[in-house]
């Protein structure tokens, strides 16, 4: 595939332009799913398999044709001690979020690409190739499933209390103490950056996270709640901010919101 280097763009080409390497990325990934591959375990004891890597190389190779001067911090070369030197603007890949989803195979594993700037995501696309569904926002936010895009935007908050979200491979006590502070009439669970498009596209409402991620865990689904209405936010209320290089871009617990954080009840 040919990327066109671009020197002027909206966040909303953007945005398209990482949704076409995602799904070039998807593609290389399904081919590993469908055959089938063992895990090894990385420093930190996390899994990563030959989908990772293959759909890094994928990714690093065309964000070097489409932005070559900004840099990109992705998950695989960060576990090889390999990260460039950020500035202001820079790009969060996670080649195969929900490693674990894919090894278990439940399909709820995605493709996560997203540009900073000044701390904040402003263009991303999240993609899980599994199911063929692709959610991407800049200044709007969109989801193509079979070929229709539609555009997705949050809901307000109903008045008969929140849906929240949890993580299917990753519950923590904390995010459920914190979920007995607000009306939460229905739980559910997902795996992945799936969590933050379900937000965005309106059938859910809060998702907090109070165990371990990275900044290339969040960005993208990041990037698209914003477009569609939403906000992460540190649990406090505070600005959840990315380029953490004190910490080696480790976040802190967070929560995703589909609209203003309400009062705690």
């Amino acid at each position: 595939m040919k990327v066109r280097p671009i020197v002027t763009q909206s966040n909303d080409t953007l945005a398209r332009e990482f949704a076409a390497i995602a799904r070039e990325a998807g593609a290389a990934i399904m081919k590993v799913y469908e055959k089938g591959c063992a895990a090894r375990f990385k420093v930190d004891r996390s899994p990563v398999t030959e989908a990772d890597e293959l759909a890094e190389a994928i990714i690093l190779e065309r964000l070097a044709a489409l932005l070559p001067d900004v840099p990109v911090v992705a998950e695989e070369c960060a576990a090889k001690g390999v990260i460039p030197k950020i500035g202001s603007r820079f790009i969060l890949v996670d080649p195969l979020d929900g490693t674990k989803e894919f090894l278990n195979r439940n399909g709820e594993f995605t493709v996560n690409i997203a540009l900073i700037e000044n701390g904040m995501p402003m263009a991303g696309c999240v993609y899980a190739p599994a199911i063929d569904v692709l959610y991407a926002g800049g200044e709007t936010a969109w989801r193509v499933e079979r070929g229709v895009e539609t555009k997705i935007e949050t809901r307000r908050y109903p008045t008969g209390g929140l849906t929240a979200l949890c993580s299917r491979s990753h519950p923590d006590a904390k995010s459920e103490a914190f979920l007995a502070h607000y009306p939460v009439a229905d739980r559910r669970e997902a795996g992945s950056s799936l969590k933050f498009c379900r937000v965005a596209e309106g059938v859910a409402d809060l998702y907090p996270r109070f165990g371990p991620t990275m900044e290339w865990d969040v960005a993208a689904g990041h990037a698209v709640l914003a477009a569609a209405g939403g906000q992460v936010l540190m649990p406090d209320g505070e600005t959840f901010a990315y380029g953490k290089t004190s910490t080696g871009f480790r976040n802190e617990a967070f929560v995703a919101w589909g609209q203003d954080k309400p009062a705690r009840g």
